[in-house]
């Protein structure tokens, strides 16, 4: 059976795993993410190749950035400033001889729930990831969508606000990042003591009243953006992804939220389903290796 090497380039770490195609995950670690230079960065994931050159058929690299994934061009590079206007496919393959694809992490954790997870089943719909920031996906026609530049979906971009219409304060990923979780849970706890997410949902599944509120005016900002890609798009799922992902209140609430704003609108609008991403840590990796299979098939 083939068998692959799979990278989910972050702004801290690079994971990896030996695959193979019936996605069994045979090896897994990380290494720091090289964050001084281009050279350090090929030279680490070579590191990486050279350990597995002579048992993979290609590698498969999940990464931050506006990707191009056919031509393997990243026109931005996310954190990783040192790839922006790269053609990093070409770049890694001096390093790497072997087939290489490159796509965006978002769109990747997208692939992974359109090619084996919990969107399978659907033509269209969207990928929203909770994280830092907020990662996104429109799925069209079974594909994802990357859109003429390469764009669609990122969702970080959208703005909730018109009185910051220059700057992040209102900004989706400011909303509705982990940051914008802590904030809402601060403010119904009147406190500046920080938290982090794993804390808040210990809190609120113990039965924290306050900490529930501020969770689900969360999930109301999180929802109400939904519902406009929802009107705008047409989806039929919507699947949440990031490590909150995997808390049944998170969906329950964002569900909830949604529901409210459709018994409310007074006309009769399809209502997407709320589900889960399948995949959650290996989304990036599993996604990655869909869109390579794909590419070579």
């Amino acid at each position: 059976m083939d068998k692959y090497l799979v990278l989910d380039v972050g702004g801290s770490a690079i994971k990896y795993a030996f695959i193979q195609q019936d996605l069994k995950i045979l090896e897994k670690s990380s290494v720091p993410t090289p964050m001084d230079s281009l050279d350090s960065f090929i030279e680490t994931i070579g590191k990486i190749y050279d350990q597995y050159a002579q048992n993979i058929k290609g590698m498969a690299i999940s990464m931050p950035g506006i990707i191009d994934p056919k031509k393997g061009y990243s026109y931005t590079g996310g954190a990783l400033r040192y790839i922006d206007k790269l053609n990093t496919v070409d770049v890694l393959k001096q390093r790497c001889p072997t087939n290489i694809t490159i796509g965006n992490d978002a769109k990747c954790a997208a692939n992974a729930e359109i090619g084996y997870g919990n969107l399978k089943d659907i033509q269209d719909g969207a990928v929203v990831i909770l994280g830092t920031g907020i990662g996104g996906c429109l799925i069209k026609d079974h594909r994802v969508h990357t859109g003429r530049h390469f764009s669609a979906g990122e969702f970080s971009f959208v703005k909730t606000d018109c009185h910051d219409s220059i700057g992040w304060d209102y900004a989706w990923s400011i909303r509705n990042g982990i940051q914008g979780l802590l904030s809402r849970v601060q403010e119904q706890l009147q406190t500046d003591e920080e938290y982090t997410g794993i804390e808040i949902f210990e809190m609120a599944n113990q039965g924290n009243e306050r900490v529930i509120a501020g969770i689900d005016q969360f999930c109301k900002e999180v929802a109400t953006q939904i519902f406009n890609v929802h009107i705008i798009f047409d989806c039929e799922k919507v699947a949440i992804g990031g490590g909150i992902s995997a808390q049944p209140l998170l969906i329950e609430l964002i569900q909830k939220n949604l529901d409210n704003i459709f018994n409310h609108l007074g006309f009769d609008v399809y209502k997407p389903e709320i589900v889960p991403c399948y995949y959650r840590n290996d989304a990036n990796l599993i996604g990655a290796l869909y869109q390579h299979i794909q590419t070579f098939q």
